[in-house]
């Protein structure tokens, strides 16, 4: 494992008590950063804290991504405990299950919009200003390659993380000469609790798409995404990074 180096550096993480969100803070911690977690569920998160808190030191918030007000108690959550936020990563998020554009209910479409586009949205919005009083910052959001292909029986996932891409890309520009950087990375399938959510036909299509024929697996993508987090990532803004085995090609 190559060393990235973020020592003195905190990092926010939504979603971070299992899945990506949770490889990612292990390798941040490992590269020397403070993290702060952020997500829904307050008995994982107490047992994500518990597990990661010998490596370095970790605060955790019960925030709910869609509600302004949440987003910004853990906003003022994390100064108290780390003093500074140098690097936000969005991995929140939900697939709202299967079905065809129009079985799937409105709410759950709905929903699924909120949590995968507005959380994002709410915690850039919280987080840049705050960024820009220091000069410095590091935005990743988690997209998917749904995003950019879009797939069948997932319309409300793919139109959440389409939307997240023109979001990153948009955000990148308007922060492009001042010291924050913001990227997206679009992962093919990666086996977490969130195939949970799925069906097993819906599973089993992702994984025929990818040419590597096999899954992502997180600690892959945490390296792709502390890369991003990184001083190292110097002239890359308003992009998108494949972490798709070969399936996406542009």
């Amino acid at each position: 494992m190559n060393q990235i180096d973020l020592a003195g550096r905190t990092v926010v993480i939504t979603g971070g008590a299992r899945g990506i969100g949770y490889a990612v803070a292990q390798r941040a911690l490992a590269s020397g950063a403070e993290v702060a977690l952020w997500d829904i569920d307050a008995e994982r998160l107490e047992r994500a804290r518990g597990e990661l808190a010998k490596a370095g030191k970790v605060s955790v918030a019960v925030v709910e991504l869609t509600e302004e007000a949440s987003v910004e108690q853990a906003v003022r959550s994390a100064l108290e405990a780390h003093r500074k936020i140098d690097v936000l990563i969005n991995c929140a998020g939900i697939t709202g299950g299967n079905g065809t554009t129009w079985e799937l209910a409105p709410d759950v479409w709905r929903r699924v919009i909120d949590v995968n586009l507005i959380g994002p949205y709410l915690t850039c919005r919280a987080v840049v200003p705050h960024m820009l009083k220091e000069g410095y910052g590091r935005i990743v959001n988690i997209a998917s390659v749904a995003g950019k292909e879009g797939n069948p029986n997932a319309s409300h996932y793919s139109a959440s993380k389409a939307g997240l891409i023109g979001l990153t890309k948009s955000l990148g520009k308007e922060l492009a000469t001042r010291g924050i950087l913001v990227n997206a990375v679009t992962p093919a399938a990666a086996k977490t609790e969130i195939f949970d959510s799925m069906s097993q036909q819906h599973i089993d299509y992702m994984l025929s798409k990818i040419p590597m024929n096999r899954f992502l697996l997180p600690e892959e993508a945490a390296s792709l995404i502390l890369w991003l987090s990184s001083e190292d990532c110097a002239f890359s803004t308003a992009s998108v990074f494949d972490l798709s085995g070969g399936r996406a090609t542009y």
